[in-house]
């Protein structure tokens, strides 16, 4: 029977043995984006992270709906929503239009649908 066993200090996730491969560091550092850049994204994936915003976001995907509409599609109060909006419409992933007396929020551009999009593909492979 073959020996399965791990070092200790060794996990599925480590290697076995502790070696740096300075052109991979070099490239990395090369092409790493500015650190504001680094923590808007992260910023950004994270709003996209709560499942209320994700679905806000993937209803928005058919076109653009007001609070009401959005607060009747969710379950949830208008003012529930509003506030959600208000956190997507921050970083730039929704956008507003008034119509008279009526808001209308939709994708503030096809790149907010990409986002969405590559994950759902990302997922529905596994």
């Amino acid at each position: 029977m073959a020996n399965n066993s791990v070092p200790a200090a060794c996990t599925p996730e480590t290697c076995d043995i502790r070696v740096i491969h300075l052109d991979r560091v070099v490239r990395a550092k090369a092409e790493a984006i500015a650190e504001n850049d680094t923590q808007r994204l992260a910023l950004t994936y994270k709003i996209m992270g709560d499942p209320t915003r994700l679905k806000i976001i993937l209803a928005l995907r058919g076109g653009e709906m007001c609070v009401c509409d959005m607060a009747a599609f969710l379950g949830l109060s208008e003012s529930a929503v509003s506030h959600q909006l208000r956190r997507l419409r921050e970083l730039s992933l929704v956008r507003s239009r008034r119509d008279g007396q009526i808001l209308y929020y939709s994708l503030d551009d096809n790149h907010v649908l990409d986002l969405v999009n590559v994950g759902l593909h990302h997922i529905e492979e596994k």
